[in-house]
Parts: C-alpha cells; structure tokens; sequence
C-alpha cells in the first residue's frame, strides 16, 4: 500500500491510483519538466502507484525503454497533439489530422483508464488532456513549470488558443501546482488561477555520483542547461569577458538552439581558449563538472525553480543563481547562494569575481547548501502529489 506524509512527519496511507503524467516533452529530450516527470513517475511506480506518461510526439524515440528503479518497464505513450492555425494550408492540415489524433488519446484513456490526468507542463498536450477531461470525466490536475513566462519560441505570447485553454483546464482542474510561487503568482497575474494553487518544489536525485575523469585538471567556473535565450549564457559569456577572470576557465556543458550563437560570441570576444562550450552532458558528468568547479553558475533571465541549484549543493559546490524567478524560495543570499540578477553583466562580474577571490564566502555558502539540499528530494515531491491524488475521492 503506497504511504504519504501528512506534513508533520508522520505516514499515512495513500490510496494506489492510476496516473497518467501528461507531458509536454519527454525522452530522449532532456530539460527540467522532463526530469521531473521521469523522477515522479518512477517514485509514484515505487511506492505502489500504476504509472503512465504521455507525452507529444515529436517523432523521436530514445534507445531504450523508460525503466523503473526496480527494473520494470514503465509505458511512455508518444502521442500526436495537432492544433489549429491561421494559414489556410495549416487549417487543412489540421482537419485531416485531428481526428485521428483525438482518437489516439480516447484510446490511450480507454486502455489505460487513469484515474488521474496530471498534466506537466501545459502546451499541446494540456489541450488534449483537457478534453479527455470533459469526456470521461477524469480528474485532471495541472502542473505548469514556468511554460507561461517564456520559452525558446516565446509561444504563449503569440498563441491566444494556448491561454485561452490553460484558463480553461484551470478553471476545470482538480487542483493546480507550481515549483515556486514565482510560477504561481504569474498563473493568478494572467491565466486566470483565482484559489492558493500548491507549491511543489523540485527535487534532486541524491544517488548520482561523479565520473572518475575530471573536467579539467585547473580551477574553473561551471555551467550547465538547456543552450537557450532564457537561460542567459550569454549574459555569462559577456560577464565573464568583463571579469578578466584569465586564469580561471569558464566551462559550459548542455545543447540547445543557441548554440553556435554562443561560439560566435566567444570567438569574436577573443574567449576560444577561456570558455569551452563541452555539449551534452549526462548526469554523471554533470556531477563531475560541478564536483570540481570552484563555483556553479545559473544565469537564467528566468528561473520557475533551477534543479542545477539543487545538483551544485549536492555536489558541495559553491552557487551563483539567478534572482529574476522561484529560486528566491529556497536560495537565502550569501547564505547557501549568491543572489544575482544576471540581466545585470556587472552585477554578474562582479559575483564571478568575488566567488573566485573570497575563500572563506565560497566555502560557508558551500557547506551551507550541500546541508540543505537534502530538503529537496524527489520522493518528497511525489509524495505532495500523492496527497493531491488522495484528496481526489
């Protein structure tokens, strides 16, 4: 029988339920929601729960199944999320294509029969959930992980289909969460999110270990994520350029859209043999990366919440993070973190600067994170939701 907190520390039992996470990405992508939703739903399998994802079809597959921690295979539904759009091609196109595509879902929901309908990340598949809603009835719980502040497309601000169905599925949902109550608060500002939403903040995996092979055999700074405008590299780039940081490499793993962008702007701002764009990284070698750097840094323009803030004070390193989002819940300034707003290159340099310099600030923000990092697991996390889910009879 699956076991829940009742939030003062003691068990309680939890009913088994049938869940389906409905994602809007997955494997063999690899970004924030998708992490969160492979950890929920290994730690919903675990604790005794019958487990589905669903999740848009980009038409890529990984290599191999999506496993559970004992070993057992957990079904990743790859469905097709057609929408409408103004072109008189896409209109067409779209006629043609969202009938099978509804029949699709109606079948995953028929064969699975969920007894929850927990979207993660509303996009595509939100719409789609929704609708599985209002035929069968199902509860649906929405989860947004800070899709409606901005992405790489900046697609809520040019689709009003987009807003107008959050605001429906809120309105319909069960209950509806949030990393941060930076992420709320924006779901009250405009997506029509009128009750208190709950906070269910991310965790981070506390088993992972660093690789035998270092990153580098000299100091240097560290960053890791998605290659993308919202995580600010480039403000990194040009804060480091005005640091004269030298001697002290900066090495920044992840892929992304931005990618060569960033090379250009190392190149021309004479950095090709200080920053080093390494790619993607695995876990593990993000573990090794941040194990050895003097400092991790997180220069997002926003942040929902910042699971590499978790992975630096696991690792026992010392964080820069950014202050523009969620992370001001649990990052406390010059405490565990350095709070910087990184739209401010100065700012930034400055904090680059000081957390190379200031020994003795480096390692009692340090030690201070990698205390608190054990708050932030992920069985936690599946745990408030498992409260959610119980609620739901």
């Amino acid at each position: 029988m699956p076991r829940t907190s009742d939030g003062d520390g003691s068990d309680a039992k939890a009913s088994p339920r049938r869940v389906a996470l409905i994602a809007s990405s997955f494997a063999p992508h690899v970004g924030g929601v998708e992490e969160h939703v492979g950890q929920i739903a290994r730690q919903l399998h675990a604790r005794g729960h019958t487990v589905e994802v669903w999740t848009v079809d980009r038409g890529v597959r990984p290599d191999a199944p999506f496993a559970a921690h004992d070993g057992s295979e957990i079904t990743v539904r790859y469905l097709p999320t057609p929408l409408p759009a103004r072109s008189v091609a896409a209109m067409l196109r779209f006629g043609l294509r969202v009938a099978p595509a509804w029949m699709r879902w109606a079948r995953a929901h028929r064969g699975f029969a969920p007894e929850v309908l927990h979207v993660q990340c509303f996009g595509p598949n939100g719409i789609y959930a929704e609708r599985l809603h209002r035929r069968f009835g199902t509860p649906l719980i929405v989860s947004s992980h800070g899709e409606t502040l901005g992405d790489d497309h900046g697609i809520y601000a040019r689709s009003a289909l987009l807003r107008a169905r959050l605001r429906t599925a809120i309105a319909a949902a069960a209950a509806v969460t949030a990393p941060s109550r930076f992420a709320l608060d924006d779901l009250k500002a405009h997506h029509g999110l009128d009750s208190a939403g709950e906070i269910v903040a991310n965790g981070v995996d506390l088993d992972v270990v660093p690789d035998a092979l270092p990153v580098s055999d000299q100091p240097y700074l560290y960053a890791v994520g998605r290659l993308g405008l919202p995580k600010g590299f480039d403000l990194l780039i040009d804060a480091y350029a005005r640091s004269g940081l030298s001697r002290i490499p900066l090495i920044i793993g992840g892929e992304g859209p931005e990618r060569d962008a960033l090379q250009r702007r190392i190149d021309e701002a004479g950095l090709d043999e200080r920053v080093r764009l390494i790619g993607r990284q695995s876990p593990q070698q993000v573990a090794t990366g941040m194990a050895g750097a003097l400092a991790v840094i997180v220069p997002s323009r926003f942040e929902s919440f910042g699971i590499v803030a978790l992975e630096a004070w696991r690792a026992g390193t010392a964080l820069i993070m950014t202050s523009r989002g969620g992370a001001v819940d649990f990052v406390r300034h010059e405490q565990n973190g350095l709070l910087v707003d990184p739209t401010d290159v100065d700012e930034l340099a400055a904090a680059l600067i000081r957390i190379v310099s200031d020994d003795e600030l480096r390692v009692t923000i340090a030690r201070a994170g990698h205390e608190d990092v054990d708050a932030f697991t992920w069985a936690r996390a599946a745990e408030a939701y498992e409260r959610i889910y119980d609620r739901l009879r």
